[in-house]
């Protein structure tokens, strides 16, 4: 029996069949839409929380602020009808080579012909010459390299993208032959050179224009620092997060596009708050065979370091159609048994038709497959790779978690300031929801009184099975015994009016006393 699959020795297969159990939470998997032209009504947004989405992914690769501006001032319509609270995340351009079609008529490219990339940017695109927005790439590439130019987030669909195999160089132009037919069509095409290091920043102007206005003024959650190569990048983005406002407290997630990113993975796991494993590209720089490989491992590690791990492009043919194909269902079960916090889609809730059903299926599958996931191997074995490296805070989280198994708790209850012990706790992946309660830190700069703690909760909407909750801002966290017990009886309050706690049933907290952390068992009453 696979040791990751929880299954009984005797199941029948007939009760695959059988109708899912209704449980109060959704998916513990988390889902990241992007929102754009298909998915940016105050309608559709509201039927995108309600089918799961707890983060909006904002990308920069098209569209500008105005646009941006008004798709968010829907999506906090949305939330605030809902009252589903939803992370903000901005997708950095980066490095991005681009195909520049200012007709957007198609371009029809034959097989076997030859087609001139060139930076010439004032040049007509044409099926024999391509404008494309980076002078350096003659420099870049040698005769023989391979180069692939598909619509933006690449679908991987033959119809779409092209493969082209660089046969000369003349001063800044390179000459390719097609390797097969195809019609590109659309404004936007990502050109992206195989195993080649393109001599671009990672933060270009654009983007860091992008962030310190957009960017501040929304207050982002999560910034998805795109094509990251090195530890270097994020340290660069952290240092220019921390000169803007709020903008400190913004998590940086490196987004692992190419080969360069994936051999320094290590590092850039070691300073990023999170990772995208951004297999659109990476599928195109790594030969087919290996991106299982890359994908286990790259997951792996993130889940040893309690830091989430985020899949892109799981369901692409849901981009034109209504349900998946079996192989994308079964690829988005196996992210979740692999021990993926979040699955991102792009083009899917971007420009696809069909982008709420797009997040139901996704998070019906990984709620399925959450159900056999094996949490007490999985406990046992993060356990044992922490080792004695444990610190203090962890000791007290990984023993909440190992509680909860033992009382069969309904849900574990953390309070948090900083979001930091909630988010270990999520590192054990607890058989049971953890509810997050952020409790709200008072700050003053002389002038007005501030609350922190919005960030925190938002922040956790990435993270597998933490679901947060913001308490009362007249509860400090720097509290006394008495207001920690107000807390705890409305947090339970609310846990019992949303169903998730029943009469009876054990729950267990983990919250600061003073100056160090408690685990309790709670047993209810009627």
């Amino acid at each position: 029996m696979n040791p990751h699959l929880n299954l009984e020795e005797n199941m029948r297969l007939a009760s695959v069949l059988e109708p899912s159990k209704p449980s109060f939470f959704p998916a513990r998997t988390k889902i990241v839409g992007t929102l754009g032209p298909q998915s940016r009504t105050v309608e559709i947004i509201t039927n995108c929380l309600k089918a799961g989405m707890s983060v909006a992914q904002f990308d920069f690769s098209w569209g500008d602020t105005e646009y941006h501006q008004e798709t968010l001032d829907n999506l906090k319509a949305a939330v605030k009808s809902t009252k589903k609270l939803c992370g903000v995340m901005l997708d950095t351009v980066g490095p991005e080579l681009q195909v520049i079609n200012k007709t957007e008529r198609p371009i029809s490219l034959q097989e076997d012909s030859f087609v001139v990339l060139t930076p010439d940017q004032d040049k007509e695109a044409t099926s024999s010459l391509l404008p494309i927005n980076f002078t350096g790439l003659s420099s870049a590439v040698k005769t023989g390299d391979t180069i692939f130019i598909g619509q933006y987030l690449f679908t991987g669909s033959e119809t779409t993208s092209v493969w082209l195999e660089v046969t000369e160089v003349n001063d800044e132009d390179v000459v390719c032959l097609v390797k097969n037919s195809t019609t590109l069509s659309g404004p936007l095409y990502t050109l992206h050179v195989s195993q080649i290091h393109i001599d671009l920043p990672t933060l270009t102007d654009k983007d860091k224009e992008v962030i310190s206005t957009w960017g501040v003024r929304n207050n982002i959650d999560i910034l998805s620092l795109s094509y990251t190569r090195h530890a270097e990048d994020v340290r660069h983005a952290r240092e220019f997060l921390s000169k803007l406002g709020d903008l400190y407290q913004t998590q940086i997630f490196a987004k692992i596009e190419n080969v360069e990113g994936l051999a320094h993975f290590d590092e850039i796991l070691e300073e990023a708050d999170g990772i995208i494993l951004s297999r659109g590209n990476l599928g195109i720089d790594l030969p087919p065979e290996k991106v299982f490989m890359f994908q286990k491992t790259a997951v792996f590690k993130c889940n040893m370091a309690g830091k989430p791990a985020v899949v892109t492009r799981v369901v692409d043919s849901m981009t034109e159609n209504l349900r998946p194909t079996r192989a994308e269902a079964t690829d988005v079960a196996n992210a979740v048994l692999d021990g993926s916090d979040a699955i991102l889609l792009g083009a899917e809730t971007l420009r696809g038709l069909y982008p709420v059903e797009t997040i139901s299926t996704v998070g019906k599958i990984c709620a399925e497959a959450e159900k056999v996931f094996n949490y007490d191997l999985y406990y046992k074995r993060t356990v044992k790779y922490a080792g004695d490296a444990m610190s203090h805070l962890e000791s007290i989280t990984s023993t909440a978690v190992r509680a909860a198994i033992k009382v069969k708790a309904s849900v574990i209850l953390c309070f948090t300031s900083t979001g930091r012990a909630a988010r270990l706790i999520a590192k054990y992946k607890p058989i049971t929801p953890v509810i997050s309660v952020v409790i709200p830190r008072v700050k003053t700069d002389q002038l007005r009184w501030t609350f922190t703690g919005a960030f925190e909760a938002r922040q956790s909407l990435i993270v597998r099975g933490v679901f947060p909750m913001l308490a009362d801002p007249r509860h400090q966290a720097e509290s006394t015994n008495a207001t920690n017990e107000s807390v705890l009886k409305v947090a339970l309050d609310h846990g019992k009016a949303a169903g998730f706690i029943k009469p009876h049933d054990r729950v267990v907290v983990c919250q600061k006393l003073g100056d160090s952390y408690v685990v309790k068992i709670l047993e209810l009453e009627d």
